[in-house]
């Protein structure tokens, strides 16, 4: 059994959801929160839940999760630097990583032991747009893309004092009007998989672990062939086992599956399940049984069975949530 949590911008609320074995969704419990509440973030620990809120005054609000049943308690509040767009900790749970898509910076701020967020230790420049940012699995480098820029950069991360140092090549370019959105690092730490929101497309990166610097392989489209309009990816997520990776695209309002292959990196698409009207985020459970979709557009989410096997999905329960639901995270319940 899993907590389900899912923040709704408009009615300002993060819903609360119990994920059952058999993948039916409850409502637990939603709790308000004083703003525009999108990209959430989990401490490695599981005890705090991270808010970004996105109207003025931007600021993160932290939240204690009860360990047995996920309900929320809010403990404090405390400025970013900008409006940020995503939100992640380091993999020590030490240090909050923000990007800020209308400012065009990233930012690391210290995290207490009793999981308040202090003033940021660094504030970085970045080309236009910047919409993710990671730690790798070692947690010496971090990875941000900057969709605006076209460019994944690449810095070396300090985990005593949270600095970042720029790496050499400082940046990895994407194709020209790609837009690389979010990414994630493969559980080996082999490879890096980028979502390239205006060009519909998928990167895969060889990760070299020892230098912290990314390689690309190859890149394949995420929509199905007969979608019209322009593409417009969102989320990607891979499962715990690392053996396939979920791609989001909101304008087809799909979810496409690719089989990764564990030698090369390189993705197999698997098939493309049409879901929540324009789905902006989905979250995998710590399992790898179920995949949860927020539809911006239908405010609702759905509960999706993985298919071990073949990597399809099938659809278990659809419950509605708060207006404009667009970050889904998602944690064991003990």
């Amino acid at each position: 059994m899993s907590v389900v949590y899912v923040s709704n911008a408009d009615s300002r609320e993060i819903s609360v959801l119990r994920l059952d074995d058999d993948g039916a969704l409850t409502l637990v419990e939603s709790q308000a929160v004083d703003g525009k509440v999108m990209p959430l973030a989990m401490s490695p620990d599981h005890r705090y839940l991270y808010a970004s809120l996105r109207s003025a005054p931007f600021a993160v609000t932290v939240f204690a999760r009860h360990p047995a049943t996920g309900r929320l308690t809010p403990l404090s509040s405390a400025p970013l630097p900008d409006n940020m767009a995503y939100l992640a900790t380091d993999r020590s749970g030490r240090y909050l990583l923000s990007a800020s898509y209308s400012g065009d910076k990233i930012a690391v701020n210290p995290i207490a032991s009793d999981g308040g967020v202090g003033p940021p230790i660094a504030v970085e420049s970045t080309p236009p747009h910047a919409h993710s940012i990671l730690t790798d699995p070692s947690n010496r480098f971090l990875l941000a893309a900057a969709l605006g820029g076209d460019v994944i950069l690449q810095y070396r991360f300090d985990a005593e004092t949270g600095r970042l140092t720029p790496n050499e090549p400082p940046q990895v370019e994407t194709a020209p009007g790609a837009g690389p959105r979010h990414l994630v690092f493969h559980p080996s730490g082999a490879f890096a998989f980028v979502t390239n929101e205006l060009d519909g497309t998928v990167n895969s990166y060889r990760f070299e672990s020892c230098t912290g610097t990314s390689t690309l392989i190859a890149s394949v489209a995420v929509r199905p062939p007969e979608s019209g309009g322009p593409p417009w990816t969102s989320e990607l997520r891979g499962t715990p086992d690392g053996r396939y990776l979920y791609v989001a695209e909101r304008t087809s309002s799909t979810i496409t599956g690719f089989r990764i292959d564990p030698a090369t990196g390189l993705l197999d698409p698997v098939g493309h399940t049409p879901t929540e009207t324009q789905p902006r985020g989905f979250a995998i459970d710590p399992s790898g049984q179920f995949l949860v979709v927020a539809g911006q557009k239908s405010d609702a989410v759905t509960s999706y069975a993985i298919d071990p096997a073949t990597g399809s999905l099938t659809p278990r329960q659809r419950l509605e949530v708060g207006r404009d639901p667009n970050w889904v995270e998602i944690i064991a319940l003990q």
